[in-house]
């Protein structure tokens, strides 16, 4: 089943935004990591300023919804509030993840490309050719 929620992008005070949220919906994250918790990349070193940044934070909302953010950090610089959210979708399959994607951001620009990640997604991220922000995930089935 595809789904789509909003992820929230901020400049540093992610964590007090969701603690924030948090207080207002109720719930429990069912996911909080930092950059710094990131695992080494020899193509990527995580800066000494960005390693208690949030790098990605769930808050479930309802049993449909989850509300998500991160940090913005020195490679994706500062977040431009007013556009600091993207259009979140999680899909059923890998298929649909590629389908979605490419026929999404036609047209548009790709910011990271669908591949697998270290936290057990096939993910990607891009902005159609109407500046709008997506994200496209699907949760890879550990065996």
């Amino acid at each position: 089943m595809t789904t789509i929620n909003v992820y929230l992008t901020f400049n540093g005070n992610c964590l007090e935004a969701f603690e924030f949220y948090k207080s207002v919906f109720g719930g429990e994250y069912s996911y909080i990591g930092k950059f710094g918790e990131m695992p080494p990349d020899e193509n990527y070193q995580v800066p000494e300023s960005d390693k208690n940044r949030i790098m990605h934070v769930s808050l479930p909302i309802s049993q449909e919804t989850i509300l998500m953010g991160s940090d913005s950090s020195s490679y994706s610089g500062d977040a431009v509030f007013g556009n600091n959210f993207s259009v979140s979708i999680n899909t059923g399959s890998k298929d649909e993840a590629d389908r979605l994607f490419n026929s999404l951001s036609a047209g548009g620009k790709v910011i990271m490309p669908l591949s697998e990640t270290f936290w057990g997604a096939y993910f990607g991220m891009f902005t159609d050719k109407f500046g709008v922000n997506w994200m496209v995930n699907h949760d890879i089935k550990q065996n």
